[in-house]
C-alpha cells in the first residue's frame, strides 16, 4: 500500500533553508511511513512530492484575483486535496507564516485539509521565533479543520547540525506516520470530580 506526502516549500529563494527542512521531513516521513503498519499491509512505501511555491507565485496571484487556479498549479492544488498527509514549511516573515505561504492556503478549497494529518515546519533567522508555529500555524489549521502532528519543527540558523534538529524531524515523522496509519490512540480523559482524592491524601503527598 502506498500513501501520497504532498511536501509543501514556501522558501523565497533556491536553494533555501526552508526547502532543505521540507527534504529532511520528507525523507525522514517516507523512513517512518515505510516501516509504519498501513492498514495492516505487509509491504507499506510513502511516495513523495515537493512543490515549490515560489515557482507558482504569479500563478497563485492570479488565483487570489481570479478565484480559480490554472495550469500547473491546478495540479498541485489537486493534489494537496487528495494527499494522504502534508509537509508544510515556511520562513518566518515578522514572527508569521510568509505572505507567499497564506495566499497559497487561501486558494485551496475550504475543505481541502479537513481531518488531514500535517507536519508544520519553519525556518528563521532566530530563535526567538521558535513559537510561531504555536501561535501562528497551528490556528490556521485549526480554522481549516486539518490535524497537525504534536511536534512542530522550527529551525533557526544555529539549528542546523544540531541533535535536537534532528531529533525534532524524527519525532514528527513518527508521528506523522502513525496518524496516516490509523491515527493515535486517544487516552480518555480522568474526570477529578467523579472520583475526586481525599484531602487527607493531598496533604500526605
Amino acid at each position: 500500500m502506498t500513501r501520497r506526502i504532498i511536501v509543501v516549500s514556501a522558501g523565497m529563494s533556491e536553494p533555501s533553508s526552508t526547502r532543505l527542512l521540507a527534504d529532511r521531513l520528507a525523507r525522514e516521513s517516507a523512513t517512518a511511513l515505510g516501516g509504519a503498519e498501513l492498514g495492516g499491509a505487509e509491504n507499506s512505501s510513502a511516495e513523495t512530492r515537493t512543490v515549490e511555491l515560489c515557482g507558482h507565485a504569479h500563478a497563485i496571484a492570479d488565483a487570489m484575483l481570479t478565484g480559480f487556479p490554472s495550469g500547473a498549479l491546478r495540479g498541485v492544488v489537486d493534489d494537496v486535496a487528495a494527499a494522504d498527509g502534508l509537509i508544510l514549511v515556511t520562513p518566518t516573515f515578522t514572527a508569521s507564516y510568509s505572505g507567499l505561504f497564506k495566499a497559497f492556503i487561501d486558494i485551496l478549497d475550504p475543505d481541502a485539509l479537513q481531518g488531514k494529518p500535517v507536519i508544520l515546519g519553519a525556518t528563521g533567522g532566530t530563535e526567538r521565533h521558535s513559537l510561531m508555529i504555536d501561535h501562528a500555524m497551528r490556528p490556521l489549521m485549526a480554522y481549516l479543520r486539518a490535524m497537525p502532528v504534536p511536534t512542530g519543527v522550527y529551525a533557526a540558523s544555529t539549528d542546523w547540525g544540531a541533535a535536537g534538529l534532528d531529533e525534532r524531524i524524527g519525532r514528527a515523522a513518527a508521528e506523522l506516520a502513525a496518524m496516516v496509519a490509523g491515527g493515535p490512540v486517544q487516552q480518555p480523559v480522568r474526570d477529578g470530580f467523579a472520583d475526586p482524592v481525599p484531602f487527607e491524601e493531598l496533604l500526605n503527598g
